[in-house]
């Protein structure tokens, strides 16, 4: 059973930062990569230790979208955040954030 995909409201502002092909790439990569089987860790996919944003992230070359799992009555997956990798730091929404 497919995994129902929402989007928490505060993605939008973190969605303006990005140019409209990085848009593009993290819709469509989300959508691909998250729909089925979201918590089995691969290369691009893993679940992170002790995160304030979210406990999975997905790897989208120097995008990353932070997300949780839910099962509890339908399966959801919740992107909470998209960013940007820049060296050794993560900008969510134009400030840096310690993932």
């Amino acid at each position: 059973m497919p995994y129902r995909i929402e989007y928490d409201p505060t993605v939008r502002d973190h969605f303006g930062h990005l140019s409209t092909r990085d848009r593009v790439t993290v819709l469509d990569t989300v959508d691909r990569q998250l729909l089925h089987q979201p918590t089995v860790p691969t290369r691009n996919r893993k679940l992170l230790r002790a995160s304030a944003v979210a406990p999975w992230e997905l790897r989208i070359g120097h995008l990353r979208v932070y997300y949780e799992v839910s099962d509890d009555h339908e399966p959801v997956v919740t992107i909470r955040a998209v960013g940007i990798k820049v060296r050794n730091r993560v900008m969510i929404g134009g400030v840096e954030v310690e993932p």
